[in-house]
């Protein structure tokens, strides 16, 4: 087959996988592709037709900058220079379009900031999940993912699925928004002092944090159903009203974020309520490991961190655990990060705050007016000023939700899961994550639009697969 010369020559011995391309190439395969040092500066100016850079976002004030170290895992804060780094690339998420704004906003930074890459797309759901099951990730100083909040989602449970787990886990990820949910995302956007953007504006704004190469550790969030599956999220976990939306809107995904305001308009229609029972461990009342009556849950896994806050489903929560009477609510979130999409504010009391998940949870008897008040207001970050007294927040560091009569969907990093007995429990600062959190870098600042360059004309090089 013929490799498009753009993206760049393939390592010669290095292994290809046939993928399909993108939007507008229906049925045409696409090699991985790396994209070498000096292959990459001839193509920096190479852009994708039709497309046009979108501006940065404006840095707000910044907080003052806090080290962070993992004393599991050393002083890693920054990626080497130069960097190779494996890119996976879902060209059907979101309209459809990462592909293309993958060359045309992204390479041409990366070829800049002396960061060679290798481009993968994935074919189908959990592919992702496949391959880095498989990967030797040794090769590559970082994984980057491009797409919505899905293809992270299925990324850090296939290095969680590794026999070598404990490893794979901390090579540095970083999330590069294509998707119609960008949530994680716009949360790091956040978290680097910028102003609250998207599109093609957010996607710029975390292609530079990658060029420039910090990191800093972001919690996970262990999940355990009472079928006996174990799930970690990167993001969230919703019940109600959020997941109805996330989910029920999917056939809309061609609208982008869109989709979820026409979800939400389309759901206030015909308001549900799911009735269950919620608990949950108060932050300022967590301990450091499970009742000592209650055997550790990773007798039964022992892939994966310890769950010392859980104890079986079967069994009732702790006594010092906060336990919400049974009742009927609208919905319940659990939150690690600042937004649940790039419009969707949801967390404006602070930062990640290592060992505790967001929950909110709104009870029944809300009215529709006053619940889209309240989702309006979240755009900016404002939903807690409204004093709706249905709306409940508390910071916890595990939670358990048990759905009656099995109602109702779950939505975990915005992917769909059957609605049972769920508990989950934070684990701190797990994960690196390309951030800007850290010391600014001194290497110098990548220019957008990038300077014009004459590209060099290359022959198509053939590749068997």
């Amino acid at each position: 087959m013929l490799m498009d010369s753009a993206a760049g020559g393939n390592d010669a011995g290095a292994p290809t996988a046939r993928v399909p391309g993108g939007e507008g190439e229906p049925h045409s395969p696409y090699p991985d592709a790396r994209l070498g040092c000096t292959d990459k500066k001839l193509k920096a100016g190479v852009t994708a037709e039709g497309s046009a850079p979108g501006a940065l976002g404006s840095p707000s004030q910044r907080a003052p900058r806090v080290k962070v170290m993992d004393p599991a895992r050393g002083p890693q804060k920054q990626l080497p220079r130069p960097c190779l780094v494996l890119v996976l690339l879902n060209p059907r998420g979101g309209k459809g379009k990462a592909l293309q704004l993958f060359r045309s906003h992204v390479q041409p930074l990366l070829a800049q900031a002396d960061v060679s890459f290798r481009l993968m797309l994935t074919e189908r759901q959990n592919h992702a999940r496949e391959l880095v099951r498989a990967e030797e990730l040794g090769r590559w100083d970082a994984l980057v993912v491009m797409s919505g909040d899905g293809l992270m989602h299925e990324v850090v449970n296939g290095l969680m699925e590794r026999p070598d787990w404990e490893t794979a886990i901390r090579k540095p990820l970083c999330s590069l928004p294509a998707g119609s949910g960008n949530a994680l995302a716009a949360s790091l956007n956040h978290y680097a002092g910028y102003e609250q953007v998207t599109d093609e504006a957010l996607l710029n704004n975390c292609t530079l944090l990658l060029c420039r190469r910090q990191l800093a550790p972001v919690s996970l969030l262990s999940l355990r159903t009472r079928s006996g599956l174990r799930i970690f999220s990167m993001l969230s976990l919703a019940w109600g009203f959020v997941a109805d939306v996330d989910i029920e809107s999917e056939k809309f995904r061609r609208l982008g974020e869109r989709r979820f305001t026409l979800g939400t308009l389309l759901r206030l229609v015909t308001l549900r309520v799911y009735r269950g029972r919620l608990a949950y461990l108060p932050v300022e009342q967590a301990v450091s490991k499970a009742p000592a009556a209650s055997p550790p849950l990773d007798r039964q896994d022992r892939q994966g961190p310890v769950d010392a806050h859980l104890v079986p489903l079967e069994e009732p929560v702790p006594a010092h655990w906060t336990v919400v009477p049974e009742q009927d609510f609208v919905l319940v979130l659990v939150q690690l990060h600042s937004h649940l999409g790039s419009e969707m504010f949801v967390a404006p009391m602070g930062h990640r705050v290592a060992g505790a998940m967001h929950l909110f949870y709104v009870r029944a008897g809300v009215s529709r007016a006053t619940l889209l008040r309240l989702f309006l207001a979240m755009e900016k970050g404002r939903h807690m000023e409204c004093n709706c007294p249905y709306l409940v927040y508390a910071p916890a560091a595990a939670f358990r939700l048990e759905p009656k009569d099995g109602k109702g969907v779950f939505a975990v990093d915005g992917e769909r899961m059957v609605s049972e007995a769920v508990q989950g429990q934070v684990h701190p600062n797990y994960i690196w994550m390309v951030s800007g959190h850290g010391d600014p870098s001194p290497a110098p600042e990548p220019q957008w639009p990038p300077p014009s360059r004459k590209p060099q004309q290359t022959r198509p090089t053939e590749v068997s697969l």
